[in-house]
């Protein structure tokens, strides 16, 4: 008899996502089980008692799922799981708090394939900046950027204390360097803007945070996405329904929630799938997300 395919599912919330137990369900997973307020300290042996029930060659059968809302946490708990095993009992891995990776991917994938349109070049050397920074979402889209070459700035709504400590994070576990600055001002957002290529907004959800006169005033932009799909929009003029549609009064383009979010359902599904359906373990995060959204946008 064959065994069922069971997904663990480790947050260090209250509550796993309902969300993401839907799409793992969808994705051909029989069982998905919840563990909440989990401990970076217990993730070896909550992956170690999955592991040792199974014979190895029922590895591809199990796998672990981590979430919760911090991104730095969540790639903490993906390389303790990996640590915690050894061949042959290893099994597949994939870390996505509130689904910021999938969504960061997509998001940037989304941008990319504009920009390629526009001017057939990608995201290298292209001034970015991202509100809403501090966020899962809005952080691994800039992380995700500045891998690809762009010279990203993250923007504090509160100063600078929070994106600084962001930029040093990312110099620290990806060897990147982003910039930050204040934009707790309308000035300040201008100043920011004066030279922005591109806008990656992933602020509060219902927040608006650029008005179309501060977009229409960046001359240099070519391509904005918002993933705020709460009305009123993070960026005024974009609509959720928007996929690459011509902003009014300005040169860009804008990208909503809907486009985004249309990319990131099909990548959050396919790395379950890629989960149970691979031969060898896999340990997934905002990297691999990303390739698989490239595809799909591609």
């Amino acid at each position: 008899m064959e065994r069922p395919f069971i997904l663990h599912m480790l947050t260090p919330l209250k509550h796993v996502s309902p969300f993401d137990v839907n799409m793992a369900l969808d994705a051909g997973y029989d069982s998905v089980l919840p563990y909440t307020d989990v401990e970076l300290k217990e993730v070896a042996g909550l992956v170690q008692d999955a592991i040792f029930s199974r014979a190895p060659k029922d590895a591809k059968r199990t796998a672990v799922f981590i979430g919760g809302r911090d991104a730095v946490l969540a790639l903490d708990m993906l390389k303790a799981a990996k640590k915690a095993m050894f061949p042959p009992f290893q099994i597949s891995v994939f870390a996505d708090p509130s689904g910021s990776f999938t969504t960061a991917a997509a998001m940037v994938a989304c941008v990319e394939a504009k920009l390629k349109k526009i001017d057939k070049t990608g995201l290298a050397n292209r001034r970015v900046v991202v509100f809403g920074a501090t966020g899962v979402v809005g952080f691994a889209a800039g992380v995700i950027a500045g891998q690809e070459g762009a010279r990203v700035t993250l923007a504090g709504y509160d100063g600078t204390t929070r994106v600084a400590k962001r930029a040093a994070e990312a110099k620290e576990r990806f060897q990147i360097e982003l910039g930050f600055a204040d934009a707790r001002s309308d000035a300040l957002k201008n100043g920011l803007l004066k030279d922005a290529e591109i806008i990656l907004c992933a602020g509060r959800a219902g927040t608006q945070i650029l008005s179309r006169s501060q977009v229409a005033a960046a001359l240099a932009l070519k391509v904005v996405a918002d993933v705020n799909a709460v009305p009123p929009a993070g960026v005024e003029g974009v609509s959720v329904a928007d996929d690459g549609a011509e902003m009014e009064g300005t040169g860009a383009v804008g990208i909503g929630a809907m486009a985004v979010g249309n990319v990131k359902y099909q990548v959050e599904d396919a790395m379950f799938e890629r989960m149970r359906t691979a031969e060898k373990p896999q340990y997934l995060d905002f990297t691999h997300a990303f390739q698989e959204a490239r595809d799909r946008v591609g």
